[in-house]
């Protein structure tokens, strides 16, 4: 049976397939999920896990306490094919220990509710604190870009959780290139033909190449002194 080692415990993997699989023992298929036993299929039942019910991820708390109270529990897994990764679906777990879980869950419901919206608060006011420094820093490298661009270009860039450069170490180090680099995809994508190229069929190397004047051109006009 697959496996995976999660800090110092040996977990079982179960997978949702993509494709319509049989199980290799009882022959019953499709099967929603199975595990691979010697590079072969097994429906739950056979592979003796039957028993557990299915719990999405999603509900952090939740899967953690579920997790904590079962005896015996599996990590369902399904391959991502865009991202060529396996990513977490949710876990298999005992039925009591579930239950267990969501009393407790239930009986800290409100203190998990506050704490959350403690969290939002201090993570809204880091992302103003973010935006705010990536801006003054767009407009003391490009001082004649337009103010309300400047903002746009930083709000964009530090989008929490979307590994653009404003969330990279570089960016939040202000790093001129990481900076610059921001800028020019802004041009890029603002202020030329570039995403029209593209949906064209113009291939991307091919598509920069046509822009890159035009591009230069924008960021040489912005990094002029402005004028009064």
């Amino acid at each position: 049976m697959d496996t995976a080692r999660r800090g110092g415990t040996i977990e079982i993997l179960v997978v949702k397939p993509l494709r319509r699989r049989r199980c290799s023992a009882c022959r019953q298929g499709p099967v929603p999920f199975h595990v691979l036993e010697a590079g072969r299929p097994l429906c739950l039942p056979c592979a003796d896990l039957g028993h557990l019910v299915f719990l999405p991820r999603g509900d952090t708390a939740l899967t953690r306490r579920a997790r904590a109270a079962a005896p015996v529990s599996a990590v369902v897994i399904r391959l991502n094919r865009r991202r060529n990764r396996w990513e977490r679906q949710g876990l298999f777990v005992d039925a009591d220990a579930l239950a267990l879980a969501e009393r407790q869950c239930l009986a800290d419901a409100a203190a998990r509710a506050a704490r959350r919206a403690r969290d939002a608060r201090r993570r809204e006011a880091e992302d103003v604190r973010v935006t705010d420094v990536l801006t003054a820093e767009v407009l003391r490298l490009f001082p004649s870009c337009p103010p309300a661009r400047a903002a746009a270009i930083a709000a964009h860039a530090a989008v929490r959780g979307s590994g653009r450069v404003g969330r990279t170490a570089a960016g939040r180090a202000l790093d001129e290139g990481a900076v610059t680099a921001a800028v020019r995809a802004s041009v890029r994508h603002g202020d030329t033909a570039y995403d029209a190229l593209l949906a064209s069929g113009v291939p991307r190397w091919e598509a920069r190449q046509r822009i890159a004047v035009e591009v230069d051109g924008v960021l040489a006009a912005w990094r002029a002194p402005k004028t009064v």
